[in-house]
């Protein structure tokens, strides 16, 4: 298993309930065959520049341990979510 490191954002428009289950749901997939070793939630912030009209979002940051398949199934899931504004992935190299 090699280290991951997964930066979404949420949209700032919706409930804080559907925020907290697209948050769960993120963390059930990387759980099924990976192990979450740090998690943090970093709220809501001002976005760097506007994207899809939208200027603020909830910031969520997650390193993991997980195989490829892992990767693949979250990375699917992320772009079909309606819930996440950006998302990027990326192999944790320290």
């Amino acid at each position: 298993m090699r280290k991951y490191e997964v930066m979404y954002i949420i949209r700032p428009d919706i409930e804080q309930e559907v925020v907290q289950s697209t948050i769960e749901k993120f963390q059930g997939i990387i759980n099924n065959g990976g192990e979450i070793t740090k998690h943090d939630v970093m709220g809501k912030r001002r976005l760097a520049y506007e994207i899809n009209k939208h200027r603020d979002g909830h910031y969520v940051l997650v390193q993991f341990n997980a195989n490829n398949e892992v990767i693949t199934e979250l990375d699917r899931v992320m772009k079909i979510s309606d819930e996440v504004i950006r998302y990027l992935i990326t192999k944790d190299v320290a």
